[in-house]
């Protein structure tokens, strides 16, 4: 049977000025909207005590239950990324050869993407994300987990904003299927892979689409 939670009060929540919300929104704002998916990185080294402190930022995200959902797996090691890039690409070219629409590869086509991912080798930090849909309890029993996807999806995005944040790059691959994930980084088979994340810094050459992104009035609805 489960007990009740602990309750505390509210005391460090901020209560800032109408004006100073807005000053921390825009400048919020103005600091996401600089964030770009890249394509092209540099090998050069994260210090691994900022990929954890952004992790800790992604475990304070809200959750089911307060249940979180999600197990994150940080590889550096060079051998298995290249493992994983391999194991990648083969879904990729799978996709683009045979299960892509037309339809979907003319709206990849501008961006410019292929089956060809040497970004998973090159980066110098790849992060597997997964969604869990149970967990067991030390004595065996299964508890189950309540919007794992959702929950793993928020926090991802808290994930993506502070490494951002950090001055880090990253890039959202989703071959599909990840399954392969699973065996390369020993993650039980009940695991669902939700996300690659790669990791790092922009090479010297690195270049993006020239992308608007929609204006507030198409895509918000005030009521």
């Amino acid at each position: 049977m489960n007990k009740e939670a602990e309750m505390r009060p509210v005391t460090e929540f901020p209560d800032y000025s109408d004006e100073e919300m807005l000053h921390r929104a825009q400048a919020f704002h103005a600091q996401l909207a600089k964030r770009r998916t890249i394509r092209h990185f540099s090998d050069r080294p994260v210090p691994r005590s900022v990929i954890d402190e952004c992790l800790r930022a992604a475990g304070s995200a809200p959750s089911g239950a307060n249940l979180q959902p999600w197990h994150f797996t940080v590889v550096t090691e060079p051998e298995l990324k290249r493992r994983i890039r391999e194991a990648a690409e083969e879904q990729e070219r799978h996709f683009y050869q045979h299960r892509a629409s037309e339809e979907w590869l003319a709206a990849l086509r501008p961006i410019g993407t292929d089956e060809r991912k040497p970004y998973l080798e090159i980066a110098p930090c790849l992060i597997a994300i997964f969604s869990q849909p149970y967990h067991r309890e030390p004595d065996g029993t299964k508890v189950k987990h309540y919007y794992p996807a959702e929950s793993v999806g928020i926090a991802t995005g808290f994930l993506i904003a502070a490494l951002h944040d950090a001055g880090l790059a990253t890039l959202t691959h989703t071959p599909s299927p990840m399954g392969f994930l699973n065996e390369l980084l020993d993650r039980p088979a009940y695991e669902r892979a939700f996300l690659l994340l790669v990791v790092g810094f922009p090479a010297d050459d690195a270049v993006v689409p020239a992308i608007e992104r929609k204006p507030l009035d198409d895509f918000v609805t005030h009521r």
